[in-house]
């Protein structure tokens, strides 16, 4: 039983998924940040509202003869922060691991070997073929064997 604990804590992808969580917490923070001391405060200039949530706020009347609030500024606040967080996700994070991606590709292309990427057998072979071609032939201190 505990070993299946300890295999399943010990699995790559549970590693992974707990840094992402860490991650999205403080992205998340950073957005709020963000949203709060950037966006409504614009907002609160132009609407005459302290956040999108009390702005745009229309008042429809019930069956009871009562009314509800409608908040589309609470709506256009959630795509305002989506927007936010997709621009961010993208230019933070996807635009440049695509540049990385394509600069390692083309040196890839271009014949460069990823330093990143460990040496072949075949390649530190030919190496050493290459080194010994070089030697001068006419070395008999060395007995061959």
């Amino acid at each position: 039983m505990l070993k299946g604990f300890k295999e399943f804590i010990l699995r790559g992808n549970v590693i992974e998924l707990a840094v992402a969580v860490v991650i999205g917490t403080a992205f998340t923070a950073v957005v709020t940040s963000i949203v709060n001391n950037l966006i409504n405060p614009l907002i609160s200039a132009v609407f005459r509202a302290d956040s999108l949530d009390t702005a745009l706020v229309a008042e429809i009347p019930t069956l009871d003869g009562g009314t509800s609030d409608v908040k589309f500024g609470a709506v256009l606040g959630a795509i305002i922060t989506f927007i936010t967080v997709a621009a961010v996700v993208y230019f933070v994070f996807v635009l440049p691991m695509n540049t990385l991606k394509e600069r390692a590709e083309a040196k890839r292309k271009a014949g460069e070997p990823d330093p990143d990427e460990p040496e072949s057998e075949l390649t530190l072979l030919s190496e050493i073929r290459d080194l010994l071609a070089e030697r001068p032939t006419g070395d008999t201190h060395q007995p061959r064997h």
